[in-house]
């Protein structure tokens, strides 16, 4: 059965809802989801963002996690480079014992120039930075004290999941991709040639080949008119493809979004799928067992109202197919 996730990055432009009533209407997500059954809830980061998309997803998290009780909380991703490796193993140490066990940990290495300058990093030093930084969190769960960059340093509470919570890494290379083959658990991709490049490298170290698993749009929204569905969304999608396909742009990253002023061709790409609840059962079977199937509510702002209506619609529409599948 195809993992369910809702997904959150509070951006919110100018013609989006009030921020307060988005936040608000994210926790009471996570509560909504975590009792219809749930899979996960994943989180984002950037920073210095007009929109003020969400810079700090484990305060976010620990929030949820305080009101839920069973569902995942995937930190997706941590922006490792920008950080203080031995603060941020406290804070997810003690976020997976608040959440007794909950939390899956993303990291990346980044790519938009703009937060490095931010943050003072240079682009040319991630891969260097991911390495000794991955490392640190490694070494710190575990309790004991060791050296950290000249100093003496000890990580206390351990996280409750031994010897630490799941520990992948994001990527869009192909030194990525080995890099997250020797240091992490997993390596979270929507690239299939990435993720065989992952496993060559598990293979060539030793390491057992891990199946792939389908990320999926990071949209969906079943709908008994699609048509009008879509007029209506027009400008959330938009929004957030063109957002995210600057930041590639200047980047030179490689990724599924790219600029564009017509939202219509956006539909025919498959990124946004909205479809009636008769397509439901097909759908779910073209998706196949391992692969996600992931909600986005607040998408760029969308009213807490709206989101609220998608989540009803899937729940009358999509759950009951996937619990048959189970």
């Amino acid at each position: 059965m195809p993992q369910t996730l809702l997904r959150f990055d509070m951006r919110n432009p100018d013609f989006g809802a009030n921020q307060r009533a988005l936040y608000e209407a994210a926790l009471d997500m996570a509560v909504w989801a975590d009792e219809q059954g749930f899979d996960c809830i994943q989180i984002s980061e950037h920073h210095g963002c007009d929109d003020g998309y969400l810079p700090s997803p484990i305060v976010l998290a620990s929030a949820m996690a305080a009101r839920t009780k069973r569902i995942r909380l995937r930190m997706a991703l941590i922006i490792l480079p920008f950080h203080d490796p031995i603060r941020v193993a406290e804070d997810l140490a003690v976020l997976d014992i608040v959440s007794n066990g909950r939390l899956e940990v993303v990291v990346g290495a980044g790519y938009v120039p703009e937060e490095f300058a931010m943050f003072g990093v240079e682009l040319k030093d991630r891969g260097r930075l991911m390495e000794s930084k991955i490392n640190a969190l490694k070494q710190a769960w575990t309790g004991q004290p060791f050296e950290y960059e000249g100093r003496k340093v000890q990580v206390t509470p351990r996280p409750v999941q031994q010897p630490h919570p799941p520990l992948w890494m994001g990527g869009s290379s192909k030194p990525a991709a080995r890099r997250a083959a020797r240091m992490v658990d997993y390596f979270y991709t929507e690239n299939r040639a990435l993720f065989e490049e992952f496993n060559n490298e598990r293979q060539r170290l030793g390491k057992a080949e891990i199946p792939f698993v389908d990320l999926g749009s990071g949209f969906f929204v079943v709908s008994e008119d699609p048509d009008a569905e879509w007029e209506r969304l027009k400008p959330y999608v938009l929004y957030e493809c063109n957002s995210y396909g600057k930041w590639q742009n200047s980047s030179a990253m490689q990724g599924q979004y790219v600029e564009m002023t017509d939202p219509d061709p956006l539909r025919e790409t498959g990124l946004y799928p909205i479809i009636t609840p008769e397509a439901v059962p097909a759908y779910l079977e073209s998706l196949g067992d391992k692969a996600q199937l992931c909600l986005h509510p607040l998408i760029a702002g969308q009213a807490p109202e709206q989101g609220w209506r998608q989540l009803q619609d899937f729940a009358r529409h999509v759950l009951p197919h996937l619990k048959n599948r189970t």
